[in-house]
C-alpha cells in the first residue's frame, strides 16, 4: 500500500480546513449554539422532560448528528469534486496511486474534519446544559462510524455531481429534511401511531436513536437495529464507490 500518497491526500485536504477555519469549524459550532438558544431555551421552557431526559439535554445526540451529517457529507463531496472541476483528478488517476488508496486519502481526512467538529460541539454543548455519557465508548463507535459511511456518501455525490449546484441538491434537498424528520429535536413515540410507522422508514432514525441510546440509555428502536443500520449503509457505499472506480463513472471524461 502507497502510505506516502495517502498522507499527501490527506495532509493537503486537511490543510485546505484549517485554510478556510472559519466556514469549516467556527460556521457549524456558531449554528449549533444557535440552536440550543432557539430550542433548548425557547422550546425548551414549554417541554420539561422527554423519556426523563430534560429537553435542553435531550437534543445534544440530534444537534451533534445533524452537523455531522452535513460536514461529512460537504467535505468528502467538495473535496473529490474540486480536482474533477479543476481537471486535477486525470493526474491522481494517472499516478500509482489505488483506488482504495485515493479513497482512504479522501474519506479519512472528510471524518477527520467531521469528527473534530463533532467534539467541539459536544464541549459545546456542556456550556449549556448537562451532559452525562451512559455508554461513551458506543458513542464513540457511533460517532466514528457515522463520520466514514457519511464521508463516503459524501465522496459519491462529488462524483456523481457534474456543477456545484448538484453538489448541493442532496445534502439540501435529502438529507437535512431527513435528519429533521429522524426525531432530532423529538421522540417518534411523541408522535401518532401512523406516523411513527412512516417515520421508521427515515434511515436517520436509526442513527440517531442509536446515537441517543449511547448518552441517554433510551431509544425509539433496538441499538442493535441502529448498528446493522448503519454498517449495512457503510457497505452499500463501499460496493458503490468500487463501481464507480471500475467502469470510471464520472473520473474518466
Amino acid at each position: 500500500m502507497n502510505f506516502c500518497a495517502i498522507r499527501v491526500i490527506y495532509k493537503f485536504e486537511m490543510l485546505r480546513t484549517w485554510n478556510t477555519i472559519l466556514q469549516s469549524v467556527l460556521s457549524p459550532v456558531i449554528s449549533t449554539s444557535l440552536y440550543f438558544v432557539v430550542f433548548g431555551a425557547a422550546i425548551g421552557s414549554r417541554i420539561e422532560q422527554i423519556e426523563g431526559v430534560s429537553y435542553g439535554t435531550f437534543i445534544v445526540p440530534g444537534l451533534m448528528m445533524l452537523s455531522l451529517l452535513t460536514q461529512s457529507i460537504a467535505n468528502a463531496s467538495f473535496g473529490i469534486f474540486f480536482p474533477r472541476f479543476t481537471g486535477t483528478i486525470y493526474e491522481i488517476m494517472s499516478a500509482p496511486v489505488s483506488a482504495f488508496e485515493i479513497l482512504v486519502g479522501y474519506v479519512g481526512a472528510a471524518a477527520t474534519k467531521s469528527l473534530i467538529i463533532g467534539l467541539i460541539i459536544l464541549a459545546t454543548a456542556g456550556f449549556f446544559v448537562p451532559l452525562e455519557i451512559a455508554h461513551p465508548v458506543w458513542m464513540g463507535a457511533f460517532l466514528v462510524l457515522t463520520c466514514i459511511s457519511f464521508a463516503l456518501f459524501g465522496f459519491i455525490i462529488g462524483i456523481w455531481a457534474s456543477n456545484f449546484e448538484k453538489l448541493q441538491l442532496i445534502p439540501l434537498l435529502v438529507i437535512t429534511p431527513l435528519v429533521f424528520l429522524g426525531g432530532s429535536f423529538y421522540s417518534v413515540s411523541m408522535l401518532p401511531p401512523a406516523w411513527q410507522t412512516i417515520t421508521l422508514f427515515n434511515p436517520v432514525v436509526y442513527l440517531i436513536s442509536g446515537f441517543r441510546w449511547s448518552f441517554f440509555e433510551v431509544s425509539d428502536v433496538s441499538v442493535g437495529i441502529s448498528l446493522m443500520m448503519i454498517c449495512l449503509f457503510l457497505a452499500a457505499c463501499l460496493i458503490l464507490v468500487w463501481w464507480m472506480f471500475k467502469t470510471g463513472y464520472r473520473l474518466k471524461e
